[in-house]
């Protein structure tokens, strides 16, 4: 696994955005969540992602980050809304992040826990929102699964 360029506790309080990519891998119907494994928001689903690091695309930043995370392939089929993500406390900001979402649909590998992942579950719009999630997650798993069906018609 390749580390990240930043230390997770040199984000804080950053002079600009972090920019990430994530990834809504569809398959039969549903889509892959994962509990993070790590601060911020650790055991808290959302979708595999990270930050993009220099020279790299933001949809090759979401598919490399699905395969260190989880362990699987997949095919990009459309970039979903961005989401901006931050939070304030009595020092400013404290964290900003700026993330892509991709749709995608599962082309192989059996998804895996680790490090950055320490439970998984595929998913549908209406099972997502019984889970504790990061902002946003329910609206992105909507819209890769229109994206994916549409993408396959």
């Amino acid at each position: 696994m390749t580390p990240s360029p930043v230390d997770p506790w040199q984000r804080r309080y950053p002079a600009r955005p972090f920019l990430a990519a994530s990834v809504a891998v569809v398959r039969d119907g549903r889509v892959l969540v994962a509990a993070r494994g790590r601060p911020p928001m650790q055991g808290v689903f959302s979708l595999p992602g990270g930050l993009v690091e220099p020279g790299e695309t933001l949809a090759g930043a979401a598919l490399r980050e699905l395969r260190e995370e989880v362990g699987l392939a997949a095919e990009i089929v459309a970039v979903l809304a961005p989401l901006e993500i931050i939070e304030r406390d009595g020092g400013g900001v404290l964290h900003h992040y700026v993330v892509l979402p991709h749709a995608a649909r599962w082309t192989g590998g059996e998804p895996a826990t680790g490090p950055e992942a320490l439970s998984l579950r595929w998913v549908d719009a209406a099972e997502v929102l019984a889970l504790v999630t990061t902002a946003g997650l329910p609206a992105v798993i909507a819209g890769a699964l229109a994206a994916v069906a549409g993408a396959a018609a």
